[in-house]
């Protein structure tokens, strides 16, 4: 499989467009579109539902149907109207979905790629909100300014408001049951919106159902908890958001007659949907509506039935990842019968006044997985009573999204890598690459060139700030715009590190700073310069994130002065998928400093080794895994064993100051490596031991096939085949 190949007007209608009654769409024939429709609704139910808060697939970062638009040969030809508002979307339409707020979402988005990759039946279902997560402006006196994001749904590429097939020039909606915050029955409308994620071959799709809140007949509260992505500005409108994705699954499913026999939730936000089965269920049992009338043991067995229909992924350590609601909050917004179960199934022994969703969802499930092996020791020492059922998926990345368009060049020169767009695993059989002269000539010569791309950007960004200093009221985010010209602009050919994530205090963005003048020294007794490239958002209730990265912005001029302008740091505003792929790309290493065991997995350093940048990196979550005694990078940092001590995450007890300081020891090893003519060979060979052995471990093509075997779909004998290769790429549960 190659790069895309050229099309003309010709085959454009024939190939990329299909109508049903709920819709006209873009990016597939016809016979594709009711090829995998007739599966997902097929009433065998051989498919699955994967349910997630967010989904993150920005066109801008990857986009297959793009792709193949701007390899049309005749594009000044099209005179069909409906074609050219597709290819105008595609082309020159706005390239954001802001329906993400970082790793879980991209997650989400990379796993559906993979997905439609390997023509998995899958359908995914989540919310659409109106303003996006937020927009992150940031000041270097005030640091983080949260603002809703403006987009338009309507006018976004691969976005569709379904019609109802019914009546065709109506949109599709749907209306459920809600309780309002004063205990009275309402209903709560949402029109229905689908994304596809179409196959690299635009020969599959899987389907995403967004259903969007956000309707003038919709009650207040409920409208306004739909407007954004964790809206945290109540525990009530928390709460209504987690049932608003729960709710509105079934219906939606029913209104475009999906079948699908298994639900994948992929975090406990979405949990609410096993609740209504559950209550489907104690109906079927007791053969009458009235399911106040159940005993202990009947909701316990209908719970037991249904949890043979759901595979729960758990994603995070940390307390605040988990969902608790207080009892009397939520007795105003759910039914009696709700209640009763959630009394018995998400009943909390640390908070005996809120209910633990991580614990509903723990009870009702075939399959619970954590996305590391050393995540799975945690969540069994947090769940003990569970711990017979939870296992290892270790997360992967969507590496057609991640590698960038230069590496992936040099890839498609490489006779010994043909197919790897298919078939990640194929690096895995090419070790002699990394002793093959013209193949590392060529990769250097594409890492130094998405560098370029990477730094010239920056640099043009800290222009665009100084210029943006007479004419907004934000002070601009980094030291350097109140200097930049000729002399100070970055230059590509520095060793730039990156880090890039959520910014959390466990994740300790700011550690390798606890100590400037050590750092300082470094740099300045060796002249080794350092540029380090800090991109990410603190959720807007999140104070003490908040204040990490005003921490950051406050060391710049330090770091500048006392490095004699050797050491520069810049932080990155609003970050998305675009800036992820260019960071991941362009950088000399990827750094990774979290509190150990609190980062679960840590998906944005796979996506670094995807390109063959080496990690820098604590020994927590994927790296683990992807260290391999020091041939792909380096780690820094406590190892201790996961005790109570390891899992808080009191600023006492972020060890600070030992992690630190093991990175300053580590630090010069790692600069003379890059600088000194005799051991430059290193980072090329840890960055092509990357390709050869964390590539074919860490991508979602592997991870779906595990996923896979939790599932039980029957395929077709040559996908079986291909499913079971991509799952001996590697075992994450041993």
């Amino acid at each position: 499989m190659n790069a895309p190949r050229p099309i003309t007007i010709d085959r454009l209608e024939k190939e990329m467009i299909a109508t049903s009654p709920i819709g006209t769409f873009f990016g597939v024939s016809q016979q594709t579109f009711d090829h995998v429709w007739g599966h997902l609704t097929d009433p065998a139910g051989d498919s699955v539902i994967y349910i997630s808060m967010e989904i993150g697939a920005d066109p801008d970062a990857y986009s297959p149907v793009r792709d193949r638009l701007e390899n049309i040969t005749d594009s000044h030809q099209i005179i069909d109207s409906r074609l050219q508002d597709f290819y105008h979307r595609y082309i020159h339409g706005p390239q954001n979905i802001p329906t993400y707020s970082g790793g879980l979402g991209i997650l989400a988005g990379d796993t559906l790629k993979s997905y439609a990759d390997c023509h998995l039946p899958v359908i995914a279902v989540s919310l659409l909100y109106r303003q996006g997560y937020f927009a992150q402006y940031v000041d270097s006196q005030l640091g983080q300014i949260s603002q809703a994001v403006d987009w338009q749904p309507e006018s976004t590429p691969g976005l569709y408001l379904l019609q109802d097939p019914g009546h065709p020039d109506r949109p599709l909606q749907i209306a459920v049951p809600f309780l309002n915050e004063y205990g009275q029955e309402t209903v709560a409308t949402a029109q229905v919106w689908m994304k596809m994620e179409v196959s690299c071959d635009l020969d599959f799709f899987v389907p995403e159902i967004l259903l969007d809140f956000y309707r003038p007949e919709t009650p207040s509260l409920i409208r306004n908890a739909a407007s954004k992505l964790y809206n945290a500005e109540s525990s009530m409108i928390k709460a209504i958001q987690r049932r608003m994705l729960g709710i509105g699954i079934l219906p939606a499913l029913r209104a475009l007659g999906i079948t699908s026999k298994t639900f994948h939730l992929n975090e406990q936000h979405g949990v609410i949907v096993a609740i209504q089965l559950i209550v489907d269920e104690l109906t079927r049992i007791l053969q009458h509506p009235h399911i106040e009338r159940a005993s202990d043991e009947q909701v316990f067995e209908a719970a037991r039935i249904v949890s043979q229909r759901l595979v729960y992924t758990i994603h995070t350590p940390v307390k605040a990842g988990h969902d608790r609601f207080n009892k009397s909050l939520y007795a105003g917004i759910s039914e009696k019968s709700c209640q009763r179960i959630l009394d018995l199934l998400a009943h909390d022994e640390d908070s005996p006044h809120s209910y633990n969703f991580t614990q509903l969802a723990m009870h009702v499930n075939r399959s619970a997985n954590s996305v590391s092996r050393l995540h799975r020791d945690v969540t069994c020492r947090q769940f003990p009573q569970f711990a017979g059922k939870i296992a290892a998926i270790t997360n992967g990345v969507h590496h057609l999204t991640w590698i960038s368009d230069e590496r992936a060049k040099v890839f498609d020169a490489t006779p010994l890598l043909s197919g790897w767009r298919h078939d990640p695993g194929v690096f895995a059989r090419a070790t002699v690459i990394i002793d093959d002269p013209d193949f590392r000539d060529r990769l250097s010569s594409a890492w130094q060139a998405d560098s370029k791309t990477l730094i010239d950007a920056v640099n043009r960004m800290l222009i665009l700030h100084r210029a943006q200093m007479s004419m907004t009221w934000i002070d601009p985010p980094n030291f350097l715009s109140t200097l930049v010209d000729a002399d100070s602009s970055l230059k590509p050919e520095v060793f730039t590190v990156g880090f890039a994530r959520r910014f959390s205090t466990y994740k300790r963005a700011d550690l390798i700073f606890n100590d400037i003048e050590h750092l300082c020294r470094i740099s300045v007794e060796n002249n080794w310069p350092i540029n380090f490239l800090f991109a990410g958002k603190a959720h807007p209730a999140d104070e003490p994130g908040k204040t990490v990265i005003k921490n950051l912005l406050n060391h710049q001029e330090e770091l500048y002065r006392k490095s004699d302008g050797l050491v520069n740091l810049v932080f990155i505003p609003n970050y998305d998928m675009n800036i992820a792929k260019k960071l991941v790309a362009g950088v000399h290493c990827w750094l990774n400093s979290p509190k150990r065991p609190l980062e679960a997995s840590g998906t944005s350093g796979m996506k670094a080794a995807m390109n063959g940048v080496p990690n820098v990196s604590i020994m927590d979550g994927w790296w683990v895994e992807g260290y391999h005694d020091g041939a792909t990078g380096w780690k820094f940092g406590h190892e201790g064993p996961i005790d109570g001590a390891s899992l808080s995450e009191s600023r006492e007890e972020l060890l600070y100051f030992e992690d630190s300081t093991s990175f300053y020891s580590l630090l010069p090893l790692i600069l003379r490596a890059f600088y000194d003519k005799n051991t430059s060979k290193v980072f090329l060979d840890k960055g092509i031991n990357n390709l050869l052995l964390n590539i074919p471990i860490f991508n979602t093509h592997r991870m779906s096939a595990e996923y896979l075997q939790r599932y039980e779909l029957k395929l077709p004998a040559d996908q079986t085949l291909e499913m079971r290769h991509f799952a001996q790429l590697y075992s994450s549960d041993i």
